[in-house]
C-alpha cells in the first residue's frame, strides 16, 4: 500500500501523488473498500481508485535508477515492429506502453527515431501512429525522469543528450 505523499505511476494517468487513503462506498452497492485519492502531477483532476485495483501502479523510479537508465540507453534495442499495417503497429506500441516501464518507453522512442531517419532518407514522412506513440512515450518518460532527477521536464531531453555525449565520442 502506498503512503500519503507518495509519487506513483498510475496506469495511463501517468505520475500521480497519493493525496490520501480512505474508506469509500464502492460503486454498485458493493460495500466499502479502501480507496486512494490521487492527483495527476502533469494533468488535472482527481482520481479515486480502489487500493486493490487491477490498474497498474508502481513507485516512481529513484534518481539512481534514472541515471542508470540513461547510461544504458545506447544498449537498449529499439522496439521495432515487424508488421507494416497501422493496426499491428498500434498494438505493438500499446503493448510496450502498457508495461509501464521506462525501458519500454525508450524502446518506442528509439524505434520511432530510427523509422524517422529511414523515412527521411527515402524522402517520406513519419506516419501518424508512430508520431502519436512517440509523443506519448516521451511525455511519460520525461515526466518520470524529471521527478527522479529533480530537473524541469522541458530540460530532460537535453540532459539525456549531454549525459550520453561523452559516450558517443
Amino acid at each position: 500500500m502506498f503512503e500519503t505523499g507518495s509519487l506513483i505511476v498510475y496506469g495511463n494517468s501517468g505520475i500521480c501523488r497519493v493525496e490520501g487513503v480512505s474508506m469509500k462506498q464502492q460503486l454498485g452497492g458493493g460495500g466499502q473498500a479502501m480507496y486512494y485519492t490521487l492527483t495527476p502531477l502533469f494533468g488535472s483532476g482527481t482520481v479515486y481508485t480502489p487500493v486493490e485495483t487491477k490498474v497498474f501502479m508502481r513507485p516512481v523510479i529513484t534518481g539512481e535508477e534514472a541515471r542508470d537508465l540513461i547510461r544504458r540507453m545506447p544498449e537498449i534495442e529499439p522496439g521495432c515492429c515487424a508488421g507494416t499495417d497501422q493496426r499491428t503497429l498500434a498494438e505493438h506500441y500499446r503493448g510496450l506502453l502498457h508495461t509501464y516501464q521506462c525501458e519500454s518507453l525508450v524502446k518506442i522512442i528509439k524505434a520511432v527515431h530510427l523509422k524517422a531517419r529511414q523515412a527521411a532518407a527515402r524522402g517520406k514522412k513519419l506516419g501518424k501512429t508512430d508520431q502519436q506513440f512517440m509523443k506519448r512515450a516521451e511525455e511519460l518518460l520525461y515526466e518520470e525522469l524529471s521527478l527522479a532527477l529533480d530537473i524541469p521536464k522541458d530540460q530532460v531531453k537535453d540532459h539525456i543528450l549531454k549525459t550520453l555525449e561523452p559516450a558517443a565520442q
